[in-house]
Order: C-alpha cells, then structure tokens, then sequence
C-alpha cells in the first residue's frame, strides 16, 4: 500500500522526537493514502513555516496489520470512539500517554471536527451526536506510527 506524507522539508530518516505533541492519535509519524491530502499538507506547512513543500512516498507492507504490533484500525467514519480519542490526544492539558499503539489508523479530524468537539467541550453536544453530525462529512484517512517498530520502509 503506498502512503504519502506532507512536510515543508526533505525528510532523511523519521524521527520520532520531531513529531508534535497533541494531534489527533498524539505524538508519532503520520501518512496518508491519499497523495492529495498530503500535497495540501506540504502545501500549507511550506506557506506556515517556510520550506519547499516535498511530498514523500512509502511503501506499507499489509501484513503489518497481522503481526505482533499494537494496531488500533477505527472505521473510514466518524465514531464515538474514535472522537473521543481524538479528543484525549488534542488535550493540551493531558501531559500523559493516551495510548500506547503503535499504528492507528483511522480519519483525519479537519476543521469540521475542530468544531464538533469545541461545541462538545462547551456543552452543545454529547460525544455521540457530534460523532452523528460527522458521519455524513467525507474525512481523509491518516495513518499513525507511534513506535520505531512500526515503521515503513
């Protein structure tokens, strides 16, 4: 399966130390399937932080999701558990490990999102009808790998 990822520089090696804290499956390396996205992301990152926007290509041998490596696959939709999550690991007041998988894979939690759970942490809604409201919205997917083991090529 070829994934792709966006950035505003050449990458050597993956570095798990450069990841940002808090974003959606929390601290680690993310990709996409859809080139697209990633050349969005490269582009946004290149006009916020300066750089040459570069995509990057990897290849991910399938049967990582059969081995003995920690794997969460939430559905191509918004869930209840995977908003939840999401959430969890966006807290900027949690200093704590959310989880300890080493890939996750599930969608990208865009500006849509962004506001479902701001309208869940001002009471508006329950984590259950923000997920509702989402289900209908097409969200790209993102693949997370948290530990040097889980790695592609």
């Amino acid at each position: 399966m070829r994934l792709y990822h966006g950035t505003n520089q050449d990458i050597g090696t993956i570095d798990l130390l450069k990841g940002l804290n808090h974003k959606d499956f929390g601290k680690g390396f993310y990709l996409t399937p859809d080139k697209a996205t990633a050349i969005r992301m490269a582009q946004k990152r290149s006009r916020l932080f300066g750089g040459a926007a570069t995509l990057i290509s990897y290849e991910l041998d399938e049967n990582v999701f059969h081995s003995d490596l920690n794997v969460k696959i939430f559905p191509k939709e918004a869930c209840v558990e995977w908003f939840l999550f999401v959430d969890a690991n966006r807290d900027k007041k949690n200093k704590k490990t959310i989880h300890n998988y080493d890939i996750v894979v599930g969608p990208i939690a865009d500006d849509g999102v962004v506001l479902q759970l701001t309208n869940y942490h001002e009471g508006i809604y329950s984590p259950e009808q923000a997920a509702m409201l989402l289900q209908d919205k097409y969200l790209d997917q993102q693949y997370y790998f948290g530990t040097e083991q889980a790695f592609p090529s």
